[in-house]
């Protein structure tokens, strides 16, 4: 099993920045792809982005293309969400979660807070 801890959540205005941080610990090795899922009050999980750890290959929610960046430090085992020009919309619980090379996403973080003000 892998575990994944969150960090770099919190208030942000409207334009700002912030970057999540998820490291990952455990079973982590053949480990396909990490990714970044967002969850806001009243609605479904959505999926954000994802990288794949061993070639970097990157894809991206259209409602963040541009704006949010997704990068992994092998060594570190951790994946970073850097989320630029951020918008209220963006406001909800964000969780990464890891994958080994099944359709599902297998280890889930517990998910951290991110708040844009307008």
């Amino acid at each position: 099993q892998v575990q994944l801890v969150e960090s770099g959540g919190g208030l942000v205005q409207a334009g700002g920045s912030l970057r999540l941080s998820c490291a990952a610990s455990g079973r982590t090795d053949s480990m396909y792809a990490m990714g970044w899922f967002r969850q806001a009050p009243g609605k479904e999980r959505e999926f954000v982005a994802l990288i794949t750890w061993s070639g970097g290959m990157t894809n991206y929610a259209d409602s963040v293309k541009g704006r949010f960046t997704v990068s992994r430090d092998n060594a570190k085992n951790t994946v970073y969400l850097q989320m630029n020009s951020l918008k209220s919309e963006d406001t909800a619980v964000y969780y990464c979660a890891a994958r080994k090379g099944g359709s599902s996403w297998s280890s889930w973080g517990q998910g951290t807070q991110v708040t844009v003000s307008s």
